[in-house]
């Protein structure tokens, strides 16, 4: 059977945002088996997703572990530069696809993520892109861990996109007020920035998750949640995955370029312009959020369950 290598050894967001990509691969390539490079973490959330026959373990920018003869097809969807590129090509694969490589589409620093791989996919092998096809089948647990929960996700990869832990803190506290359990969750990194919010917020110790749960616990955790309120950060787009409702805090990078597709979603961003993104300071956009409007439209989502709304910039 023919071979086609997908590189893209990224985070939680990144793997997520990929999905409509890799499924629309599986359509124009029906005939390859499909073959994704991704961190050993992820294979769980793979598997759901349906999307490779085989998932290679790598980490970020490190060598395929490649056996047999060259990939009929290799597929750089990690980047645009030439670290992910060349470890793709000394593999020598028949055909190699990539952004600007010979013959191949230009990238956009603007696009949105999810548009940006079904377009390069789009381009190079043909067929109907479908970017907001991305939900995938919740794992579940037995017993579950906590059902119908609020979940509070303080934490971010860089310090640009946390909003102060504070603030988090309020929005939780008042959220008590539904009755519904409120959980903070976070990575064992985010254990400290996590027990800061729930200590703030006046919640019970066992209310703090971070660092007690893996990726597909918190998938579990994530899909049998009321709403979820985070930081444009991975658990963001397992709640869109998992269509669990959200309220998603956006600061240097905009909605446009990494925001929820239509669901039951809201982004806030007050943002004029992009900002550095791994940058350690919030950035002033996020900083422009306030407890008030992240309350209302977690009560808003709470009080409509139906309602699907688009993202949407809160009013000056």
């Amino acid at each position: 059977m023919r071979t086609a290598l997908v590189y893209r050894a990224l985070g939680l967001g990144d793997l997520l945002a990929g999905v409509p990509a890799l499924r629309m691969l599986r359509r124009v390539l029906p005939g390859h088996r499909i073959v994704l490079a991704a961190p050993a973490a992820q294979s769980g959330l793979i598997t759901l997703a349906a999307v490779a026959d085989q998932v290679i373990a790598t980490e970020e920018l490190e060598p395929v572990s490649w056996t047999g003869p060259p990939p009929d097809v290799a597929i750089d969807l990690h980047g645009n530069g030439p670290a992910s590129r060349d470890l793709l090509r000394v593999l020598g694969p028949g055909r190699l696809i990539g952004f600007d490589e010979p013959g191949g589409p230009a990238w956009d620093p603007v696009e949105h993520e999810r548009d940006r791989w079904c377009r390069l996919l789009a381009e190079t092998l043909g067929g109907d892109a479908e970017p907001d096809d991305v939900r995938i089948t919740p794992p579940v647990l037995e017993p579950p861990l906590v059902p119908d929960a609020i979940l509070v996700h303080p934490g971010a990869a860089s310090g640009s996109r946390r909003w102060p832990a504070d603030r988090f803190a309020a929005v939780a506290t008042r959220l008590t007020l539904t009755g519904a359990p409120v959980l903070i969750t976070g990575s064992p990194a985010e254990r400290g920035l996590a027990e800061d919010v729930r200590s703030q917020a006046g919640l019970p110790a066992e209310a703090n998750l971070a660092g007690s749960t893996d990726l597909m616990a918190l998938a579990s955790l994530v899909g049998a949640a009321r709403l979820l309120i985070c930081g444009d950060t991975g658990i963001a787009h397992l709640a869109s995955a998992l269509g669990t409702p959200s309220v998603v805090l956006f600061g240097p990078t905009p909605p446009s370029a990494w925001g929820p597709p239509p669901g039951p979603h809201i982004a806030l961003w007050r943002g004029d312009r992009p900002g550095d993104p791994h940058a350690s300071a919030t950035d002033p956009a996020l900083l422009r959020l306030r407890v008030d409007e992240v309350n209302d439209a977690a009560l808003r989502l709470l009080s409509e369950p139906g309602r699907r709304p688009r993202a949407t910039a809160p009013s000056a």
